[in-house]
């Protein structure tokens, strides 16, 4: 191994060109700054002893004479900048490894940038509504306390001012920091490199572009929304800190109940009370309806639980429109028994229709 080679100079090369080769290459292979990478740690050690031996002008010149290194080191090897001082720093702070040297200097350049946009939070809200606002649906608008884009700075967080000169670089745009004999020199973080300060932060947000306020968020309702729906209305959440997107606000719905319909799915369901002689002889009847009273046929000889299905006359679908059915039980109602005129003519009807309706039942046993 050519040591000359290795820090990639000719034999005739100063110290000074040594120190530099060897910084330049140091930093490039640092076992610090390529973690878990052998091949670095390998080129490290022979950028070191090939400098720690050329750097010395006796080992120096033993080894141009005989071609190898008469005081080659064995044992265990440490990294290291050997004759460099990476402990100080002008402003007094630690930098124990060569690592965490340049993650300062990175670090501070990162923190120059302005703050990256952040998305609003969702907001949740519950609007109660009575059986029939659900069906009909519509426009409604719930009242909230959200984050609102800052009305002062626009959301920006900051507000314009005349620019001046940077008293923290001194309007270089660099701050200079030092290593021992190595000068490092970083991006300003208070002007983002500029060497120039042309804005503040805002005082009504504070910097972060957003404010509190009570808004009334209007949404629209679609006919025949369920019971426990969850409606989407985007943007409507708080806003993002400095310019981020707002969030979305999630309305749920709550219906009250139905003192007669109750609902399946898109079916309203109705119970319907009728007369003996009306199911035995069958009738036309009037029931309910979303759509008002509607006439449904009741066929001879219906029995009670009985069940007629009137077509789209249910509910509303919120996914589409379709409705749908209605749906009647037939529940049959006995008269009230008050004169014995009535009673005799119904001994009568029993006489005269004298099947056991029983029969069937006892046949079981």
């Amino acid at each position: 191994m050519d040591l000359y080679t290795v820090l990639g100079l000719s034999r005739v090369a100063s110290t000074a060109e040594i120190k530099r080769a060897y910084k330049r290459l140091a930093r490039r292979y640092h076992p610090d700054i390529n973690p878990g990478d052998g091949t670095a740690v390998v080129r490290f050690r022979q950028i070191t002893e090939a400098y720690e031996t050329l750097v010395d002008p006796d080992r120096r010149r033993r080894y141009d004479v005989s071609g190898s290194r008469p005081e080659a080191e064995t044992g265990d090897f440490s990294y290291g900048f050997e004759g460099f001082d990476f402990s100080v720093h002008v402003a007094g702070a630690q930098a124990p490894t060569f690592g965490d040297l340049f993650a300062e200097m990175f670090g501070h350049a990162a923190q120059a940038r302005a703050p990256a946009a952040d998305r609003g939070a969702d907001l949740h809200a519950t609007v109660s509504l009575s059986f029939d606002e659900a069906m009909t649906g519509g426009e409604w608008r719930v009242s909230l306390t959200r984050r609102e884009a800052c009305r002062s700075c626009g959301g920006a967080g900051a507000r314009r001012t005349v620019e001046s000169r940077c008293h923290y670089c001194q309007g270089a745009g660099t701050v200079r920091s030092i290593r021992g004999h190595m000068v490092f020199a970083k991006s300003c973080q208070h002007c983002g490199g500029t060497g120039r300060l042309g804005q503040l932060s805002c005082t009504t947000c504070r910097g972060e572009g957003v404010e509190t306020r009570v808004e009334s968020v209007p949404f629209h309702m679609p006919p025949g929304v369920h019971h426990g729906a969850r409606l989407r209305v985007p943007g409507k959440g708080n806003a993002g800190r400095w310019g981020g997107a707002a969030g979305d606000l999630h309305v749920t719905i709550q219906v009250g109940e139905h003192p007669v319909f109750q609902r399946e799915g898109d079916d309203l369901h109705l119970v319907v009370p009728v007369a003996v002689h009306e199911a035995a002889l069958g009738a036309k009847i009037e029931v309910p309806s979303l759509d008002g009273p509607t006439r449904v046929r009741v066929p001879p000889g219906t029995q009670s639980g009985q069940r007629f299905r009137v077509r789209e006359r249910g509910a509303p679908s919120p996914r589409g429109g379709r409705r749908g059915d209605l749906v009647i039980e037939v529940k049959l109602t006995l008269p009230r028994v008050l004169d014995e005129r009535s009673k005799e003519l119904l001994r009568e009807f029993g006489r005269a229709n004298g099947d056991d309706v029983r029969a069937d039942l006892l046949k079981q046993r």
